[in-house]
């Protein structure tokens, strides 16, 4: 182990083209359903992990603050998993910051735990494979094992009580198909609802759940092979029905969920209407009010220009796709 070094890692938020919204069991964070993501390249986590045996305790820091009681536990919960494949029981300092809103519908959460994961695999001294790291990021956050690789990426739901076979692949290098992404800051506001809750209530409450589970096989398939032939017309239809089918079934649950604001329905209106217009672009939205457009290269300014004074628009972050999380600063 690497006692009293810093070790630094750096993991990208992604944005799931094919929703993840359920759990099929709580424990381990194991998915209802599959998903397919695209990991983002200028928004990130820097997460810094220092092993300290004068600890009694994990000590937690989220931009720069102390990190609430429950995130402190959730991030002592996590690294416990690493504590218990090394046989040692060292507690650490992490100092995490993202460069982007944090839990405001924007992958926070995905990101923190995949750097999280690489540090502490890096810490401990496991040498665990991409896959495994995978599975661990999972528990942290569902979405996070998608964080691990870098491009387009699918997250296989599995079967196994164990969640052994619930983890994600890469499916295309970012440079394959270099997409676009703008992404509309609508609200930095802390959401009401975290995804988790969110999930729970929809899959408890929605009279809509099982149909949402039975049709997202048919979704995976058909958003693999557009990806695999470059098809960006498929690509866009299938994203944005996901997409809609994911909002609709939280607004189904009982009461309903609206993760939306008055800006985010504009702007979809808007992306619908550029794209009839010839421009290639898409939206979708996860849990939060920012809206992503995800475009072709070549749409890149005109998307930028049509988005960056859009009333409502408080920020315009324009990015490419991203690596796979990776150490920065530390030992080798």
């Amino acid at each position: 182990m690497y006692i009293g070094k810093k070790i630094i890692a750096l993991a990208h938020p992604n944005i799931a083209l094919v929703k993840y919204w359920g759990k099929r069991q709580k424990r381990g964070n194991l998915p209802a359903v599959g998903s397919i993501s695209i990991t983002l390249d200028t928004l990130y986590s820097r997460t810094k992990l220092v092993l300290d045996p004068s600890l009694s305790g994990d000590v937690f820091y989220l931009n720069g603050v102390p990190g609430l009681e429950n995130q402190q536990i959730r991030v002592q919960v996590f690294l416990d998993l690493f504590r218990q494949r090394s046989g040692r029981w060292v507690y650490a300092r992490v100092d995490s910051e993202n460069n982007f809103p944090t839990a405001a519908g924007l992958a926070s959460s995905a990101s923190g735990f995949a750097a999280l994961a690489v540090a502490a695999n890096r810490a401990f001294q496991l040498k665990l494979s991409p896959r495994e790291l995978s599975v661990i990021a999972r528990q942290g956050s569902g979405s996070a094992a998608r964080s691990i690789f870098g491009g387009f990426v699918e997250m296989h739901a599995g079967k196994n009580p164990d969640g052994s076979d619930a983890f994600a692949e890469p499916l295309l290098p970012p440079e394959d198909w270099p997409l676009q992404v703008a992404i509309c800051i609508t609200s930095t506001s802390v959401k009401a609802m975290g995804s988790t809750e969110g999930m729970e209530r929809s899959a408890n409450s929605s009279p809509f759940y099982n149909a949402w589970v039975q049709a997202s096989v048919k979704d995976l398939n058909e958003m693999r092979q557009a990806i695999l032939i470059r098809d960006f017309e498929k690509l866009a239809e299938i994203s944005e029905h996901s997409c809609l089918k994911m909002h609709g079934l939280a607004l189904s649950a009982r009461p309903g969920i609206l993760y939306w604001n008055g800006t985010t329905v504009e702007l979809i209106h808007h992306i619908r209407r550029l794209r009839r217009q010839g421009i290639p672009v898409f939206f979708t939205i996860d849990a939060g009010p920012q809206v992503k457009a995800i475009c072709l290269p070549e749409a890149r300014e005109q998307v930028r220009q049509e988005l960056e004074s859009f009333p409502g628009v408080m920020q315009l972050l324009v990015t490419g796709l991203g690596k796979a999380a990776r150490i920065v600063e530390g030992q080798s």
